[in-house]
């Protein structure tokens, strides 16, 4: 009953004052940053009343996909988020890197929490996506802030129609980790932020039970696995080969 209330509680947030994504700022991003997509294109979808900005990157015959999350405040196809959309694509995985909701530059990390049901309703768009596609099973690959939204995505929607996770740089513990049943890869840097670092074995014990789960630390890796980026697909490409095929 307690898990209930959490929910209920923070689907009434957007509600507050101040807790609408900032849509300017997304426009801004989707303007900036569709003319100079290379692989893939460009696909809107729908949630909450609105559209918003996707990166779809087909595969022949491909039978398995993954959603890819970016973290707090940035866009699909940012830092990270492009060698992971692009990489896992060469490995044979569908790939759809969406658009979460943002609030301006200057936002700090507590003031996203209102807008993770919105960001579950576009992950929940995202998975119909690919499902009307034909694609059979899916993958969220969500970093930081995203990987939060996803945690709170996965424990409050029982028909989410994702087959396994991967939550990159979790900030923090997973939260109602009771309710989660597909298998989860908790990958991290070695020098990522002392937050991550500090729950690793929280974070460990929680994923124990989920068959097929695990943790991964990524030497000489930061928060941004800047330089480590081909081993950090690598190690998801292991992952969803077990969990997906």
């Amino acid at each position: 009953m307690k898990n209930v209330l959490l929910v209920l509680a923070l689907m009434m947030l957007p509600t507050l004052a101040g807790a609408e994504p900032d849509y300017a700022r997304e426009q801004r991003w989707a303007d900036e940053i569709v003319p100079a997509v290379v692989v893939g294109h460009p696909a809107y979808l729908e949630a909450s009343g609105r559209t918003f900005l996707a990166l779809y990157t087909p595969r022949p015959n491909a039978t398995a996909a993954a959603v890819i999350v970016h973290g707090m405040g940035v866009h699909p196809d940012w830092g990270l988020i492009s060698p992971l959309r692009t990489g896992l694509a060469d490995q044979g995985y569908a790939t759809l890197s969406i658009q979460m909701p943002v609030l301006a530059a200057d936002a700090e990390a507590e003031r996203y929490t209102p807008l993770f049901p919105d960001g579950a309703a576009r992950m929940k768009a995202a998975v119909a996506f690919l499902h009307a596609r034909g694609i059979g099973k899916v993958a969220l690959v969500a970093h930081s802030m995203g990987a939060r939204m996803a945690n709170f995505f996965l424990r409050s929607t029982p028909d989410a129609g994702v087959d396994a996770w991967v939550a990159i740089g979790m900030p923090g513990e997973y939260v109602g980790a009771g309710a989660l049943k597909q298998p989860v890869l908790d990958i991290y840097g070695e020098g990522d932020f002392p937050a991550i670092i500090a729950n690793t074995e929280k974070r460990a014990a929680a994923i124990r039970r989920i068959r097929g789960s695990a943790q991964v630390q990524v030497a000489g890796a930061d928060h941004f696995f800047n330089g480590r980026e081909d081993e950090l697909v690598k190690h998801i490409k292991l992952f969803l080969d077990r969990a997906l095929r």
